[in-house]
């Protein structure tokens, strides 16, 4: 048996935080870092970039070269066996003469799933499996739950007061929270594969729903020039079929898809038509979400209004709730964070539990997972 000695935390702590450098850029592949180490010196590091490029693995293995032979390799997550964009990552490692792979978890795509683990060892080499996997599955959520359940990671975002409310009855809502805040959601934007949005709401704030480079953190900046920064997809739900086409959001780099219930010849630029079958009057969420996990869309970042907020939460289809909250009350009349029509008893409340509390500027932010949500 073998015996997960301390130094391997510590490797494999340095390929996780190598494989967060992908979190921007790999969708729809998950973040992998590796990290190579041979009498107790690192000789390689890598991390998954962008899909179509090569795994960290391969990015490791060029760096340490010949001195791999004999080596320990620590990857984030079970090295792929199959043919995709690029050749297996399990041969890779096989050829190179490592004797020994810490992984820190398996993967649950079906193409790999112990496939991976499977040839390692059928070559020889030593397999130690599930070092710190709590911190490799929380840095790919979207690609790990879409892989499990066919769905993608819902984060639901709301902005509001003390009182729980997101706009004054007239409407009026910019801004209940700082700057600071608003900042603060272009680095979730910029991780997301897309953000779900309302007619409604593109409409009434003139949203454009895209990651401002100029907002993000400077140590971002660093790494990331504008250039490798990816505009999240916009998904726009138009039930009314109310669009435009005029509308901000279209004159916005990157993709806007506008999804109806019918059919219906479209009069907006450069937009991709998800037509979906409705659930009574409204557009049926789950299998909403179900198809935009088909289309490789792991991870789904929500901005819109109450009624929207409400559905996804009652229907169970929130994996995060991110609250910001301004220190300042609007008062009964205003409108509230979420429509829960159907909420008749205490003892049926959705709870969620707190992940998170942290200020941001002068307002705080909370992170709330649902406690019955699946990752």
């Amino acid at each position: 048996m073998t015996t997960i000695s301390d130094q391997d935390h510590v490797y494999m702590h340095q390929a996780i935080e190598l494989a967060k450098l992908g979190r921007f850029t790999t969708t729809p592949n998950p973040n992998v870092g590796c990290v190579i180490v041979k009498d107790n010196q690192v000789i390689g590091t890598g991390y998954h970039q962008k899909a179509g490029q090569p795994h960290a693995e391969v990015y490791a293995l060029q760096m340490a070269g010949q001195q791999a032979k004999g080596a320990t390799a620590y990857v984030t997550l079970e090295p792929c066996s199959h043919f995709g964009r690029t050749p297996p990552c399990a041969d890779a490692l096989i050829q190179s003469g490592v004797k020994r792979v810490v992984i820190a978890m398996q993967d649950p795509n079906p193409n790999v799933a112990g496939k991976g683990i499977k040839r390692l060892q059928d070559a020889g080499i030593e397999v130690t499996l599930g070092i710190l996997a709590d911190q490799a599955e929380a840095i790919n959520k979207g690609f790990l739950k879409c892989m499990r359940t066919g769905l993608p990671f819902v984060q639901l975002k709301l902005a509001a007061s003390l009182d729980g409310k997101i706009a004054m009855a007239s409407g009026e809502s910019k801004w209940i929270t700082s700057n600071k805040a608003r900042e603060d959601v272009q680095q979730f934007r910029a991780q997301a594969s897309c953000i779900l949005s309302t007619r409604k709401t593109v409409q009434t704030d003139n949203a454009s729903l895209t990651v401002r480079y100029h907002q993000l953190p400077d140590d971002i900046q660093k790494i990331y020039p504008i250039e490798k920064i990816r505009q999240p997809i916009r998904i726009i739900i138009d039930g009314q079929h109310q669009l435009t086409g005029d509308e901000n959001i279209f004159q916005q780099p990157g993709e806007t898809w506008v999804v109806r219930k019918q059919n219906l010849s479209i009069a907006v630029p450069n937009a991709l038509l998800i037509v979906e079958p409705s659930a009574n009057q409204y557009i049926d969420l789950k299998v909403l979400l179900e198809n935009l996990a088909q289309k490789q869309i792991n991870s789904v970042w929500v901005e819109a209004g109450a009624h929207l907020a409400g559905a996804l939460i009652e229907q169970n289809l929130v994996d995060e709730l991110i609250i910001y909250y301004a220190p300042k009350l609007l008062g009964h009349n205003a409108k509230d964070m979420c429509i829960l029509p159907n909420l008749q008893k205490l003892s049926l409340a959705p709870q969620f539990q707190f992940e998170s509390v942290v200020a941001v500027g002068e307002d705080m932010r909370v992170i709330l997972k649902r406690k019955s949500s699946a990752i």
